[in-house]
């Protein structure tokens, strides 16, 4: 079984993928936000709710892992270098108090993921203090416990955490695939880039494929009969 997507299908495994949602907080999706703060157009993001909300229906339909990320410091903010809280011109910094609270701190409103795909009992949720979700959390032991070696991958921002998270993966070994359209950036030509740079010589990253031959690939590999 396969996934129509390129640059050439996708191989599904016996073992079914994890679904991998990075990042989709309050922080970056909703005004008064992080991305809010530094100048970004929040809006842009919402595009890609509505394939992440139907990928995550089925994964837990068909019993695939599914994975919540969200960028986080402690409220003491010891594990934010300083130069990634002053890097940048924005109205706040990561620590000052906004609208949903103190931004990108843990447990505060903000930091929540938003209501359309918030986790289900049981489902993973990590906490990362940086762009990749394998840097200082335990994801590469979680994913090995699981015995997985396919990841599927949703999420914000594409060219940021989404493409750091999966070319850390692919260093890791694991078979890599972004849903097109359940990702997105503040940026479009931000995205259409990452999209290229990772199909690029023969899938030098992964694979991307739009949700529809995403969902078909896995009723066929992981549904009933």
């Amino acid at each position: 079984m396969s996934i129509n997507a390129r640059p050439y299908p996708y191989a599904l495994p016996e073992h079914p993928p994890a679904l991998i949602i990075i990042d989709m907080q309050r922080d970056f999706v909703e005004p008064g936000g992080f991305g809010d703060a530094l100048g970004n157009d929040v809006n842009q993001l919402q595009a890609c709710v509505s394939a992440i909300a139907r990928l995550l229906a089925t994964a837990r339909r068909l019993g695939l892992p599914v994975i919540h990320t969200r960028e986080a410091h402690r409220p003491d903010l010891s594990d934010c270098p300083p130069s990634k809280r002053l890097r940048g011109n924005g109205s706040l910094k990561i620590g000052d108090r906004g609208p949903m609270g103190r931004l990108l701190v843990d447990g505060e409103p903000g930091n929540a993921i938003i209501d359309a795909l918030k986790p289900a009992l049981g489902e993973i949720e990590i906490t990362k203090p940086g762009k990749g979700a394998f840097y200082a959390t335990p994801l590469q032991e979680i994913l090995q416990q699981l015995g997985v070696t396919h990841l599927l991958f949703t999420g914000v921002t594409t060219e940021v955490c989404v493409q750091t998270t999966m070319r850390e993966a692919n260093d890791r070994g694991y078979e890599c695939l972004l849903v097109e359209d359940g990702t997105e950036s503040y940026f479009p030509e931000y995205k259409s880039a990452t999209l290229d740079m990772i199909t690029a010589q023969g899938g030098i990253v992964g694979w991307v494929a739009g949700s529809d031959p995403v969902l078909a690939g896995l009723e066929k590999a992981y549904g009933q009969d």
